[in-house]
């Protein structure tokens, strides 16, 4: 586990120290349309784009973390084979895509409210004889509500990936999806649909917390959503250019501030609430930076709202340790921003009930709001209890306390 960990992180240096921009392209995303689980040419033709599409952004000074690659979500693609009979073709996908130190997501498993009992088991096998893939299933739409049975198959999913890897690990690459349209840049939600198109997702915690350190409430808004266009419509003028010369549609920037090493979010909302996150105003901030990256002036998709991964944020983590907020508060965090609950610790013996309530609330919040994405992305801690230090083998997951789930 910790070398395809290992494999999944290695695109990120520890702080923006020497770049020409304070911001980080987190992801550049392709999605395609397989004609068939044997389909390695459609892959290697997007693999082709992505190189070409980092290189542009190089070129000019511009820090591409990784690349991913997005297919039709694998119910769509079995055809007429089971899940076993996929596994080999996977298997391929997969080798190809650690070759090319890639990121590989199939999308969803199943249909909406569809349930397989063996489903579960199958996640394990794939878990453990794949390293760059990543998947999901959906647990409700604005269409149709939610689905109790999605809930059921994803806590399950949830529990064995849990009791299956170290320290519960392979929940990295799981994830409930709630509401969550197509073409998310980010992992392990993303799914596509249709033609060959590519978007973008960014890390820019540092450009919050340098305009908070010179902003108050009174301005805060106003200086963060000047700045975040100044440093993103460059970036989505490029891609654009890119769409055009290379033939892909382009479907825009998910502007949501991804943390990561020496990118915290944590600390952004700390710059302007001059408070330890969870207290009072963490709300306040937490509506304003939202509001800021719904309303930006350039082409927007995905969640684009405020990512709090509290066990990849040495802030949050910290918080986390410290007490200062629930699962419940999380919750509420996410009801004026995004994206639910991601990399959350819970303790390991936690019951696939439990868990099917937690999805459940995630569910519902995504539905209370119009055009609400969020994801639940548990890790279910083995042999940890709540209020336990829980560590990784991955350095870029912080070590953090299990949080109580009631």
């Amino acid at each position: 586990m910790k070398k395809i960990l290992l494999v999944v992180f290695l695109f990120t240096s520890l702080s923006t120290f020497g770049q020409k921009y304070p911001f980080n392209i987190r992801t550049i995303t392709a999605g395609v349309t397989l004609k068939d689980l044997s389909d390695t040419v459609t892959v290697h033709e997007a693999i082709a784009f992505l190189k070409e599409a980092k290189a542009e952004y190089t070129e000019l000074g511009y820090e591409v973390q990784t690349l991913r690659l997005v297919t039709q979500n694998l119910h769509e693609l079995l055809g007429n084979k089971s899940h076993s009979e996929a596994l080999p073709f996977l298997k391929i996908l997969d080798q190809i895509a650690v070759r090319e130190e890639l990121m590989l997501s199939i999308g969803e498993l199943l249909p909406p409210d569809e349930y397989d009992p063996a489903i579960a088991d199958w996640t394990v096998t794939l878990i453990t004889q794949t390293q760059n893939l990543y998947f999901s299933l959906p647990i409700s739409t604005s269409e149709k509500g939610a689905f109790p049975n999605s809930i059921r198959a994803a806590a399950e999913i949830a529990k064995a990936l849990s009791e299956n890897s170290a320290g519960g690990e392979a929940n990295f690459r799981f994830t409930a999806s709630a509401n969550c349209p197509s073409e998310i840049p980010f992992f392990p939600a993303a799914t596509h649909r249709g033609a060959r198109s590519f978007g973008i997702g960014v890390e820019t915690p540092n450009i919050l917390r340098e305009v908070f350190q010179h902003s108050d409430w009174s301005n805060a808004q106003t200086n963060l959503k000047t700045t975040l266009e100044s440093h993103l419509k460059p970036l989505e003028g490029i891609a654009q250019r890119i769409a055009q010369s290379k033939n892909w549609t382009y479907n825009g920037i998910d502007t949501s501030p991804a943390p990561g090493p020496g990118a915290s979010i944590g600390e952004a909302i700390e710059t302007l609430t001059q408070q330890p996150f969870g207290g009072p105003s963490t709300l306040r901030a937490c509506a304003l930076i939202t509001d800021v990256l719904k309303g930006l002036d350039l082409k927007i998709l995905g969640y684009s709202g405020l990512m709090l991964p509290i066990i990849e944020d040495n802030v949050l983590a910290q918080r986390n340790m410290e007490n200062r907020f629930t699962i419940q508060e999380l919750l509420l965090f996410s009801s004026v921003s995004g994206t639910g609950l991601d990399v959350v610790p819970i303790p390991g013996d936690t019951p696939v009930e439990a868990i099917e309530r937690i999805y459940a609330d995630v569910a519902a919040l995504s539905l209370k709001y119009t055009n609400k994405a969020l994801s639940a992305r548990l890790f279910l801690i083995p042999g940890k209890l709540a209020g336990e230090l829980a560590t990784f083998t991955n350095p870029f997951l912080t070590a953090s306390t299990v949080m109580k789930v009631e």
